[in-house]
């Protein structure tokens, strides 16, 4: 079993920023992509943001130029930073991994709690 375990959510104005951070732990024998996606009340989970363990990262148009996404494979930690967050910005976030126990199990994708973050206006 693999637990994940975000952090960093609050309450931020409009133009402000927030560092979500995540960890991965348990049965991991390697972690291929990871990622961070949101939820609002009443909405889709949508993307937010991925990245591979090669360091390639993949981003939803309305997050490009504010979020960043980075990863620190020695420590199954992917972070997000997130700047310029705009009212709209206000939802769950949740990080999830795709993670292998062994060299011959298939991939499984395991998610997180979810954090909030709430941007006033």
């Amino acid at each position: 079993q693999v637990q994940l375990v975000e952090s960093g959510g609050g309450l931020v104005q409009a133009g402000g920023s927030l560092r979500l951070s995540c960890t991965a732990s348990g049965s991991i024998f390697s972690i291929n992509a990871m990622g961070w996606y949101r939820q609002a009340p009443g909405k889709q989970r949508e993307l937010v943001a991925t990245i591979t363990s090669g360091g390639s990262t993949n981003y939803a148009d309305s997050m490009k130029g504010r979020f960043t996404i980075s990863r620190d494979n020695a420590k199954n930690t992917v972070d997000l930073q997130m700047n310029s967050l705009k009212p709209e910005d206000t939802a769950a976030y949740y990080c999830n991994a795709e993670t292998r126990r062994s060299s011959v199990n298939f991939p499984r994708v395991y998610w997180g709690q979810g954090t909030q973050v709430t941007v006033s206006s």
